[in-house]
C-alpha cells in the first residue's frame, strides 16, 4: 500500500501546472501500459477532476484506454457536458456506465459485519458490485478521480464510494442509499468514519485487493470571492489517503453559523441542476444550519424534473417528499419502492421532516408539480425580486421586505450547521 503524493492546508493553492507535474510524476513511478480513469461527472465540474483527467490523457496518451464518468444512477454525459467536464478529451474515450446492467458481483460483505457499522439499524449483507470493465478490462491502472467534500449518504464524497457506488450496481447502489437514510444523514455529514463508508471500505479491503486502484482526490474550496480553490491533492491506495483529505474537506468545506438562520436562500447552477435528484443537496447541505419553523428558498431556474430517470420520477411525483415514518410505511406496501430503495433514501432526504419550509424556485415545473410532492413553490423572477442575490457572496443580507437571510450560492460545496445543532462537530 502507498501513498504517492499528500499535501494541503487551509491556505494552499494548488496551481494546474503544479497539478499537472505532480500527477506526472506520480504516473512516471507507476508506469502504467494500459489505464481505466473513474472521474466524476459533470455535477462535479468544482472537483477539478475532469481537468486532471485530460492531463492524464496528456501524460499518458494512447495508454489511457477507457475514461467511465462515475455516473452512479446519473444519466450519460451528453457531448457538451463532455466538452465542459473534459475539455480536448477525445469522445472515443469515454465509456457509459449503466448501473441496472454491465455490472458484476465481486462480493457481500457479511450481515454481522452491516449489523455493527450501522449500530443495528441495518442488518443485511450489502452486495459489491461494480462495473465489469474494472474486472475485465485488462488494465494495469484504474485511477479513481474525484473530490473529498461533505456527502448526504457517506458523510464524505468520494474514496470507495466512487467504486462501489460511482460505479457500482443497482442492489448496492439501493442498499446503501436506505441503510444510510435510515441512519440519519444529520448524523452523518461531514464526517469520514461513518457506517456506509465502514461497508464499503470493508467490501475493497475483501475484494478489490486484485484490482490496481490508485485515488487522486482533491480538496476544494469555494472562497469568498467564489473561487474554487484547490487547497488539497492526495493520491494514493490505501485508506490513510482518504482520512487525511477528509481532515482538510472538515475544515474548509464545513461551516458554522453561531445563531441558526430563519430564512436560508440558495441558488443552484442552472449548467449543473436539472432535477430535484441533483438539485436537493441544497436540502441536505443546509438542514442543520435552518432554525425551527425556519424556511430554505431554492432559486433552481434549470430544474425541470424530479427523478434521474422516468421510474423514479414516477415514484417521487406518486409519493412526495414525505417524513421519514411515511416513507417507511410506503415502502412496506409498495413493491416499487421496495425493489427501488435509493428512491426512498432520496425522499427521506428530501423532506424537512416538517421542522422547516421547503420553497423552490423553477421556470419549467409547475407551481401543481412543485406543491404536489410536498414543497412550496415561488415563481424564480419573485425571488429573483424579494432576494436580489445575483452577484453576491455567501453571508447575511436583507430581502426587498426587510427580512434578513443568509444567502449560500452553492451549497453542492459544503455543509453548513449552526454551532448548538445536536450534531455540529
Amino acid at each position: 500500500m502507498t501513498i504517492y503524493f499528500a499535501e494541503g492546508s487551509t491556505t494552499k493553492e494548488f496551481s494546474s501546472e503544479e497539478m499537472f507535474q505532480t500527477l506526472e510524476n506520480v504516473l512516471q513511478k507507476i508506469n502504467p501500459k494500459r489505464v481505466l480513469a473513474l472521474p466524476p461527472d459533470h455535477t462535479r465540474y468544482d472537483s477539478r477532476a475532469g481537468e486532471l483527467t485530460v492531463m492524464t490523457h496528456k501524460i499518458l496518451g494512447d495508454r489511457l484506454a477507457d475514461v467511465m464518468p462515475a455516473l452512479g444512477t446519473h444519466e450519460p454525459m451528453d457531448a457538451s457536458q463532455l466538452d465542459r467536464m473534459f475539455p480536448g478529451l477525445p469522445h472515443s474515450l469515454v465509456r457509459a456506465h449503466h448501473w441496472r446492467k454491465d455490472v458484476v458481483r465481486l462480493g457481500m460483505v457479511d450481515a454481522d459485519f452491516v449489523d455493527a457499522a450501522t449500530e443495528g439499524v441495518y442488518s443485511k449483507a450489502w452486495p459489491a458490485e461494480a462495473n465489469k470493465l474494472l474486472v475485465e478490462g485488462g488494465h494495469d491502472l484504474i485511477l479513481s478521480l474525484g473530490q473529498v467534500v461533505p456527502h448526504e449518504v457517506i458523510g464524505m464524497a468520494n474514496y470507495t464510494k466512487n467504486i462501489f457506488v460511482g460505479v457500482g450496481g443497482s442492489a448496492g447502489i439501493h442498499e446503501s442509499h436506505y441503510l444510510s437514510a435510515l441512519y440519519g444523514m444529520e448524523r452523518i455529514m461531514g464526517r469520514a468514519d461513518t457506517p456506509l463508508r465502514r461497508v464499503l471500505n470493508r467490501a475493497a479491503d475483501l475484494y478489490c485487493q486484485d484490482l490496481p486502484i490508485v485515488y487522486v482526490l482533491t480538496v476544494v474550496e469555494a472562497t469568498a470571492e467564489g473561487r474554487k480553490v484547490v487547497r488539497g491533492l492526495y493520491i494514493g491506495d490505501e485508506h490513510k489517503v482518504f482520512d487525511i483529505a477528509s481532515e482538510l474537506a472538515a475544515k474548509v468545506n464545513c461551516f458554522r453559523l453561531p445563531t441558526p438562520p430563519q430564512t436560508v436562500v440558495v441558488t443552484m447552477s442552472a449548467k449543473k441542476y436539472s432535477k430535484t435528484w441533483l438539485a436537493n443537496k441544497a436540502i441536505y447541505r443546509t438542514r442543520m444550519a435552518i432554525g425551527d419553523g425556519g424556511t430554505l428558498v431554492i432559486i433552481a431556474p434549470g430544474v425541470k424534473t424530479f427523478g434521474e430517470d422516468p421510474d423514479v420520477d414516477r415514484l417521487i411525483r406518486k409519493y412526495g417528499y414525505r417524513t421519514t415514518p411515511e416513507v417507511l410505511s410506503y415502502v412496506e406496501q409498495d413493491t416499487d419502492l421496495q425493489n427501488n430503495l435509493s428512491a426512498a433514501a432520496h425522499l427521506i432526504h428530501g423532506s424537512s421532516e416538517n421542522r422547516f419550509r421547503i420553497v423552490y424556485c423553477t421556470e419549467a415545473l409547475s407551481e401543481a408539480e412543485v406543491r404536489s410532492v410536498g414543497y412550496d413553490f415561488m415563481p424564480v423572477a419573485q425571488a429573483n425580486s424579494l432576494y436580489d442575490v445575483d452577484g453576491k457572496q455567501d453571508g447575511w443580507y436583507e430581502s426587498s421586505e426587510g427580512e434578513p437571510f443568509y444567502y449560500i450560492s452553492d451549497p453542492g460545496l459544503g455543509l453548513w450547521m449552526h454551532e448548538k445543532h445536536q450534531y455540529a462537530f
